[in-house]
């Protein structure tokens, strides 16, 4: 079975880290799950990067089908962005400043 990671890594700026974390935990990452598209995710601080502006973090989520995954970024998607625009505002790509998807088929021979 085809597993397929969407991957969203994300510079977060020291002043609004901790905000920004309850966010994820609280409101963004279980908005993502209640689609019933993804049967999971890893949310990770990335170590080793440079952080004077903030430190950057990962949020994976798997799925099994590439129909799954562009259901997602068809139907719920462009609507959770917007949730993020309206609690962070016109400066969202300022206050966040990196942030990019990926969909990457999962390797069944890695471990």
């Amino acid at each position: 079975m085809q597993k397929i990671v969407y991957n969203i890594t994300t510079k977060v700026r020291w002043d609004i880290l901790e905000d920004w974390l309850a966010w994820q935990l609280e409101d963004q990452i279980p908005a993502v799950l209640s689609t019933k598209l993804f049967d999971g995710h890893r949310f990770y601080r990335l170590l080793e990067q440079e952080e004077e502006e903030g430190p950057t973090f990962v949020v994976q989520y798997f799925t099994s089908s590439e129909e799954r995954y562009r259901q997602f970024m068809t139907e719920f998607a462009p609507a959770l962005q917007q949730q993020g625009w309206a609690k962070w505002g016109n400066g969202w790509w300022r206050q966040i400043n990196i942030t990019f998807g990926s969909d990457m088929p999962l390797d069944p021979t890695s471990r």
